[in-house]
């Protein structure tokens, strides 16, 4: 055993009572309003946590869910497409008010789970307390935004429009059946992201839950049941070849809301038999770099790549993947950093103060020292102390340096605690780095001079989806785009643009003569149309 990381993982008798997780073997799936019972196979939910027992450490299973066939899948499509009823469906016609009161309802009932699904966000993916906490809230502060831009966007479609000679009235309208897919590192808020959005703008939905970050739906399916009508949403569960495959390949779904990895969005929208007719919203690979330039206040950017590259463990698609240091300070920032790695406590997510925890996805260690050795073969060292080592599910971060073009790390996504550093002298180098990515998701620059950084920003302003200052890489606030370029974004997400990409603008015309005015104004004033109307939400 690795003795420097024996005392990691706890035995069951030390684990307090309030974050302890009874087995949960779960049977249900939501179908058309009614949750169905499996009396299939399951699959078992393992926890990266592992235990302490007399026969040696032991991997803990909190769960099973149903592993559910292609046929399930159809009837839980079948149910959306028959709820979206071409348009004509309840859920579509409703009033946004309406639809806007039953999010509302969801959301009430959601915050009386908040316990149990923090508790599982813990025990499934590693994530700290405070993160799961936080990830819950700003959760629901995303639903509570996103039904105030709705409101918002329905004042601003009730007026009429007249240009030339053409009196006109233009509102967004649902697209059709919506597949979302959440990530595991992010299975709330990401999901979220693209679930309500979808939802509240009069989509149908078919929701398949992360592979990872699975349980803790559970809590919600009543919610979910009790707040919508039958088959506006339905979720699923299974592999995602025999369930999703199946759905994609009956050319039903009209929105693919997906977060993963390029190459998994590719081998789905190609099973899809009409592609031009299947609108896209994708949060795919990144890998973001960190420019430190020869004047930036080292504090502040040591605290900025430290939070940014290791956060989470560096499971985030926004995290910084990768640090350019400029040669004249290189030495100084890394010795600040691999001291500030080493002040990282690691521990289990209900551990106060834990900055490090175990790695939900099997077979990742493993990974991450094969990156570890490549960059080694090819002249870097590891810098801080107890660097890449393994215990089990726990991975301890490594600092590299100096990484090159030669090394793997250099340019593949590692998402996970492994931190290289590459020194440069030239402004070229970083901005040809970027430049020459197949990814294009954020950038991060340090430094105080402003024509330099105005040059970095002229350089990457059409490379990125965000160029960050003297910051982090990072989503929020959820109200600024969050997209990006290249392979690693297809659409934009934020409060505001999630409504338009799940909708699509429908225009009422006619030219602006009388008798087509006193039409538009008796069908107005007489409510005789749901659409066309004045009306809007206070």
């Amino acid at each position: 055993m690795n003795e420097f990381l024996s005392e990691i993982f706890p035995e069951e008798s030390a684990i307090p009572k309030v974050y302890q997780v009874p087995f949960l073997e779960q049977r249900e799936y939501l179908i058309n309003g009614e949750l169905k019972k499996w009396e299939g196979p399951l699959n078992p939910v393992v926890s990266p946590v592992f235990i302490k027992t007399p026969e040696g450490l032991q991997q803990k299973i909190i769960g099973q869910t149903p592993l559910l066939t292609a046929s399930e899948a159809l009837k839980a499509l079948d149910a959306a497409v028959s709820a979206y009823q071409l348009g004509h469906g309840v859920w579509p016609a409703m009033s946004v008010g309406d639809r806007i009161a039953h999010v509302e309802k969801f959301l009430t009932k959601m915050r009386e789970v908040r316990g149990e699904v923090v508790n599982l966000l813990m025990w499934e993916i590693g994530k700290s307390l405070k993160d799961s906490e936080k990830e819950f809230d700003r959760t629901c502060d995303y639903i509570v935004d996103t039904i105030k831009a709705v409101k918002e966007l329905d004042r601003s479609s009730a007026k009429l429009v007249e240009e030339q000679g053409f009196m006109a009235q233009i509102r967004r309208v649902p697209l059709g059946v919506a597949l979302c897919m959440g990530p595991f590192n992010y299975p709330l808020n990401e999901t979220f992201s693209t679930l309500i959005p979808a939802l509240i703008m009069g989509n149908t939905v078919v929701f398949k839950p992360a592979k990872y970050g699975v349980l803790l739906i559970r809590p919600m399916l009543e919610a979910f049941r009790d707040s919508f009508p039958p088959g506006v949403i339905n979720i699923i569960y299974g592999k995602g070849r025999e369930t999703v495959g199946a759905l994609m390949e009956t050319g039903k779904i009209d929105v693919f809301a997906f977060i993963g990895t390029h190459k998994g969005a590719n081998e789905l929208k190609k099973l899809h038999p009409k592609p031009h007719r299947l609108k896209s919203i994708l949060g795919l690979d990144a890998k973001n770099p960190a420019i430190v330039l020869p004047d930036a206040d080292l504090s502040n950017a040591v605290s900025e790549c430290l939070t940014g590259s290791l956060s989470f463990n560096g499971q985030r698609c926004t995290a910084l993947k990768i640090v350019f240091v400029h040669k004249k300070i290189v030495n100084e920032f890394l010795i600040r950093f691999t001291e500030a790695v080493k002040k990282l406590k690691p521990g289990m997510p209900w551990d106060e103060g834990v900055g490090l925890t175990p790695l939900p996805e099997p077979g990742k260690t493993g990974y991450l020292n094969e990156l570890v050795d490549n960059a080694k073969q090819h002249g870097a060292r590891v810098l801080n102390e107890n660097g890449g080592q393994v215990l089990h599910s726990f991975f301890f971060p490594a600092v590299l340096f100096p990484v090159n073009e030669k090394m793997r790390l250099y340019s593949e996504e590692q998402f996970g605690p492994v931190v290289p550093v590459v020194p440069f002298e030239r402004e070229e180098e970083a901005i040809n780095y970027v430049v020459n990515s197949n990814y294009g998701q954020q950038v991060s620059i340090f430094g105080n001079n402003s024509k330099t950084i105005a040059r970095f920003i002229d350089a990457f302003n059409n490379q990125v989806g965000r160029i960050n200052l003297n910051t982090q890489s990072q989503r929020g606030p959820d109200t600024f785009p969050f997209n990006g370029r290249k392979d690693s974004a297809e659409g934009t997400l934020s409060v505001a643009d999630a409504l338009r990409v799940f909708s699509i603008r429908t225009v009422v015309a006619t030219k602006a003569v009388d008798v087509n005015k006193q039409i538009l104004a008796t069908i107005i004033k007489n409510r005789e149309s749901a659409f066309l109307s004045t009306d809007y939400i206070m």
